[in-house]
């Protein structure tokens, strides 16, 4: 199977590397590029792609409303979005954070090895999320605002629930949570989205940004 994907930034030579990246691999396929993001949900409706490169820093509406926008549109109309990844320069940006909250699946660099790139589009395709968990560390113990808001307390989690979500942070896949708890991967599965729908959130990226956010996993720790 063919991954699709879509180049959003707004400098054509930076999506012109990342095309000639991504054409070169017989599972990867470019199929339409923008340079604002405010015409990412026209160019989604038009090449379904399964994976969106999304620069977060734009002269015109910038990656993280295109994100939010896109993903709301595909709530509207009930289909299942794209995965986005973020493609920043810096890896200790606000943007990102902001992306990751509005729904992105992840974040890659652009001074990242062009295998790093693929290996990143490969892992948002098959519906994992791409998360460092020492950049996001950072990330949110040096975000502005931060209410320390306890959800994930309130959520009524499970100790089960909990040890799957502490590994999510961690940077885990199922297989290895599994693997750790001794779990098979349909039952971890089967945690990870009882654990989505008791926190109120889309995705496992969305939930281990919460989990830093409300101090269930601590910025500063391992």
């Amino acid at each position: 199977m063919t991954v699709r994907v879509l180049l959003v930034d707004d400098e054509a030579l930076v999506r012109s590397g990342l095309r000639v990246i991504v054409d070169g691999e017989p599972d990867l396929e470019v199929v339409g590029e923008v340079a604002d993001g405010a015409d990412v949900p026209h160019a989604v409706a038009a090449t379904r792609p399964d994976v969106v490169l999304m620069d977060v820093r734009m002269p015109g509406l910038d990656g993280i409303s295109a994100t939010r926008a896109l993903l709301t549109r595909s709530d509207r109309a009930g289909t299942r979005p794209p995965r986005v990844l973020v493609v920043t320069t810096f890896e200790n940006d606000d943007y990102v954070l902001e992306a990751l909250r509005a729904g992105a699946a992840g974040f890659v660099l652009k001074r990242s090895h062009p295998d790093q790139l693929l290996h990143a589009i490969r892992i948002v395709a098959r519906g994992d999320a791409l998360l460092f968990p020492d950049a996001l560390r950072r990330l949110v113990a040096a975000a502005p605002g931060r209410t320390g808001d306890d959800r994930v307390g309130r959520a009524g989690l499970t100790a089960r629930e909990a040890e799957v979500l502490r590994l999510m942070a961690a940077g885990r896949s199922n297989s290895e949570i599994g693997a750790e708890l001794f779990l098979g991967r349909e039952t971890v599965k089967t945690h990870v989205g009882n654990l989505l729908a008791k926190l109120g959130v889309r995705d496992r990226t969305q939930a281990v940004v919460l989990a830093y956010e409300s101090g269930f996993v601590r910025p500063g720790r391992g």
